[in-house]
């Protein structure tokens, strides 16, 4: 078991880091193109105010108002020149007074330029003009620094989310994975279980069979044929009832079990089941003035089981009694099971439906069966959208099994 919770644990580790990195890939990824793409489109609205503002200067020139004298709103961080076709400047606003032409551009260009005004490049756009006969070019630059100063917010953001990301993405992982390994981990327990209990009530018969078979070959004078035969009949057919139920319990598991849609009326396998049970000897007294009408939609065969299962369970255990009570409730058809004997205990009513269960009073196979029919009886109902649970008889004080049905058509 240390190998296989150790097999399991590196498992766990394994996918937790696959998770991480590709978290981290994908942080990465995007944060790279989240940078970049802020970058870009920042770049862009500062070229576009930059053009916009050097447009309103040309469409004032070319007014025929001649070249107005130039003012920017931050020194710091825009400028303006006026430069003709020799690349002289006309005009230009204070913070570059007497500077030459801080770009060589025509027209619709752009490009970035270092300036006196800051370390860091201007963005400086040229947009055209005409003077009567000159031809001019405004020029209007500005600092990407707001730029710069938001991406680098960004991409520090991202420095400080990215590893707090990683963790919780690492933590979901850990949890998700170990949750579903121990799910896993559960099934194969149980499916091993099942093994071995089946291994074992096959065993038995079996061994009965071949302990049989071995006297009456040591002893052939001693052995009786008919006796013989009827112990080999008896044992194939408690091998066969359980191969039938393991073959069952296999098929909804596959979840493979569909029945048919068809309609029963669960009324008439309650009376039939009474009758059966009736006719045991030494068996107990079984009250069915209880049972009413119910239809139900499904196999019939399979809800005769469903019904049989639950009268044998309640006949096996009850001291003297055994109520049926069948009746529709709303939307669903219910039948209660009720006998007198020890009932079953709070603890074990959600384990009784487990396959191979037996409790203490039950635990031969003579009997108490292989453990399979409370199991087989949860399987066809959950098959036909019905629940069965476990409870105490009120009148009787034994046990209880109820069993709700969705009502079929009239």
């Amino acid at each position: 078991m240390t190998g296989e919770r150790r097999c399991l644990r590196a498992v766990r580790v394994r996918a937790t880091l696959i998770s991480v990195l590709a978290v981290a890939l994908a942080m990465v990824v995007g944060g790279t193109v989240l940078v970049v793409g802020l970058r870009t489109e920042l770049s862009n609205d500062v070229r576009d105010a930059a053009r916009s503002r050097a447009r309103d200067v040309a469409r004032v020139i070319e007014a025929g108002r001649g070249v107005p004298e130039v003012r920017v709103a931050d020194p710091d961080e825009e400028f303006l020149q006026v430069v003709d076709q020799r690349g002289r400047v006309v005009a230009a606003s204070l913070n570059v007074a007497g500077l030459p032409a801080l770009a060589r551009l025509r027209p619709g260009g752009s490009t970035e330029v270092d300036t006196p005004l800051d370390e860091d490049p201007f963005l400086v756009v040229a947009v055209g003009a005409r003077d009567g006969d000159r031809l001019l070019t405004v020029l209007d630059g500005r600092t990407p620094a707001g730029v710069a100063e938001a991406t680098s917010t960004v991409a520090r953001m991202l420095l400080i989310g990215l590893p707090v990301l990683l963790v919780l993405a690492a933590a979901a992982t850990w949890v998700a994975v170990g949750r579903t390994l121990r799910r896993v981990a559960r099934a194969e327990a149980a499916q091993r279980r099942f093994v071995s209990d089946a291994s074992h009530e096959l065993r038995s018969p079996v061994a009965t069979i071949r302990q049989h078979a071995e006297v009456a070959l040591a002893h052939p004078e001693r052995a009786d044929p008919g006796a013989l035969a009827g112990t080999v009949l008896d044992e194939a057919v408690r091998m066969q009832h359980l191969v039938d139920d393991l073959l069952l319990l296999a098929r909804a598991d596959e979840d493979t079990i569909r029945p048919p849609r068809r309609p029963v009326d669960l009324d008439d396998l309650v009376f039939e089941e009474a009758r059966r049970l009736r006719q045991r000897r030494d068996g107990p007294r079984v009250d069915s003035r209880g049972v009413s009408a119910g239809r139900v939609l499904g196999d019939e065969d399979a809800l005769r089981r469903v019904v049989r299962n639950l009268g044998e369970n309640a006949a096996r255990h009850a001291r003297s009694r055994v109520v049926l009570t069948l009746g529709t409730v709303g939307g669903v058809v219910r039948l209660d099971v009720d006998d007198d004997g020890p009932g079953v205990p709070e603890g074990e009513r959600a384990r009784v439906f487990d396959r191979f269960v037996r409790l203490d009073e039950a635990r031969t196979r003579g009997e108490g069966g292989a453990g399979l029919g409370l199991a087989i009886v949860a399987e066809l109902v959950a098959a036909h959208g019905g629940t069965v649970d476990a409870g105490t008889a009120p009148d009787l004080g034994g046990a209880r099994f109820t069993v709700t049905l969705p009502k079929g058509r009239s």
